[in-house]
């Protein structure tokens, strides 16, 4: 007998193309929409930040108020409704918290308000679902900024019969952003002081909102099976493996997907030439453009190694420097994309000036020439110290370069090795996170290259890897209905 569809309210601080910093906003503008596809009824409720109307035009604010009560203050607050694929997405209105120049905060200091501003957010989409008299089968919530929603619903609304049967989940997409605050923000957020202990909501002697998440969803799950237990040890742990492995039985790992049309060879208007697994003459055309436009010697037997980034300590950047010159003395160019962390957009920018003609840093957030820098490269390096999911080297695989990898996370489940799975190999995968791994990975790749048939070979594997979100989005409703003891 076909299974009901579900009722699902997802709620999250930001979905692209609408808000976006990180690899969250890329799941939740692309999960939604393949859920719809399998014909449930999805609802996505977010901020409405100052940027979001470049995006989706002048939406009016609703006539019907929104009363959100937290923390003793009753918020009256609009809300405004548009659309993502033709499913409908509500933006919680409030000026007050949302109306500002940056999503999370400024020259790298947070709003000290955060936990105020994501809390009236969980609260606000509970309310809000009444509103519409929209009775979810589960509520599917994000990181730190959502994690109060599963708190709200089991605490302080376990009573009200319009949400008797709703279940909650709770994804993890990266365990290093923990929304830790004063336990003197408890007040302000509405939360019970018997909830505030280690066994609750406390976390060394503060509060953590992602804690919060993981401790009272039915059931939680982060975005890739390694990472899932990597999580769970005291290494990758940052504090919470004890209580990642007290809900063992209900913490899962689902890889995320692609989105397949806004990802691919044959259809991006940024490249100089369109191509495709079945005719790649035009990625020859995409390489010789990129050495052009970067200034890089005009060489098509050389190979163009990448890196499309966020300049931080988790992606790798430190063994990158610590390599640079022994990497640069191989026969190959380096180009590098990104910004963050100020120290490291100093020194690879200082480092690049040796070599110029060979590397060229790129310190900047550029969505076209990062779409040219995938097209136009070899190799796709990603030596992350720690990578929940990743999503660059997906978008690799599927623009035919190859990915060379640390064994972490979800590099480790989609990145496979010539040297362990011949047959299925895609890429390259070096164990311990050290510079003479990373150089040992660098070269069997380059002695790969040398050989058109065999890199040929990898190249059509990554090409042709379905990476699809309807896998994925399959794997989520097992969860939701799991967390609706529909399972």
């Amino acid at each position: 007998m076909a299974k009901v569809p579900l009722k699902i309210l997802m709620v999250a601080s930001e979905a692209a193309p609408f808000a976006k910093t990180g690899g969250l906003a890329d799941v939740i503008g692309s999960l939604p929409p393949a859920l719809r596809a399998l014909g449930h009824d999805v609802r996505l409720v977010m901020p409405w930040y100052r940027g979001v109307g470049k995006v989706t035009g002048n939406l009016r604010p609703s006539q019907r108020k929104l009363l959100v009560p937290m923390g003793g203050r009753v918020y009256q607050l609009s809300f405004r409704t548009g659309q993502m694929d033709q499913l409908p997405v509500y933006f919680i209105d409030a000026p007050e918290y949302y109306d500002r120049p940056e999503l999370y905060g400024e020259d790298g200091i947070d709003y000290p308000d955060n936990a105020e501003r994501f809390g009236l957010l969980s609260r606000a989409a509970l309310e809000l679902a009444r509103l519409l008299d929209f009775a979810p089968d589960v509520i599917h919530a994000h990181d730190w900024q959502t994690g109060l929603v599963p708190v709200y619903l089991r605490h302080q609304l376990w009573r009200d019969p319009f949400f008797a049967a709703t279940g909650s989940l709770f994804s993890i997409h990266n365990l290093g952003y923990q929304g830790v605050f004063p336990r003197a923000t408890a007040r302000k957020l509405g939360l019970e002081q018997s909830l505030i202990h280690p066994d609750g909501l406390e976390y060394h002697k503060q509060i953590s909102l992602l804690k919060a998440g993981i401790r009272f969803a039915d059931q939680v799950n982060t975005v890739s099976p390694t990472y899932c237990r990597e999580i769970q040890t005291p290494e990758h742990g940052i504090g919470m493996d004890g209580l990642l492995r007290s809900r063992g039985e209900r913490l899962h790992g689902l890889l995320n997907g692609l989105d397949g049309e806004l990802w691919s060879p044959a259809k991006d208007p940024a490249l100089v030439q369109s191509y495709s697994v079945n005719d790649m003459s035009g990625k020859a055309l995409c390489k010789h453009a990129l050495q052009q436009e970067l200034g890089l010697e005009l060489n098509a037997e050389t190979p163009i190694v990448v890196m499309v980034t966020r300049l931080d300590s988790q992606k790798g950047i430190e063994l990158v420097l610590e390599s640079w010159d022994r990497i640069l003395t191989r026969q190959l160019q380096l180009v590098i994309l990104g910004t963050g962390n100020p120290d490291y957009e100093r020194r690879l920018a200082e480092a690049a000036t040796f070599y110029l003609g060979q590397a060229k840093v790129l310190l900047r957030f550029d969505d076209a020439l990062s779409r040219r820098i995938y097209a136009g490269s070899d190799l796709f390096l990603m030596p992350s110290r720690y990578e929940p999911c990743g999503l660059g080297q997906l978008i690799a695989l599927r623009y035919g370069s190859v990915p060379l990898v640390h064994a972490t996370g979800g590099l480790a489940d989609t990145i496979h090795d010539p040297q362990q799975e011949a047959d299925h190999s895609n890429g390259f995968v070096f164990d311990e996170y050290r510079q003479e791994n990373l150089l040992k990975g660098l070269d069997r790749a380059l002695s790969s290259y040398a050989k058109p048939e065999e890199w040929q070979k990898l190249v059509h594997r990554g090409m042709t890897q379905n990476m699809s979100w309807e896998s994925a989005a399959k794997g989520y409703v097992k969860l939701y209905r799991l967390c609706t003891n529909q399972g």
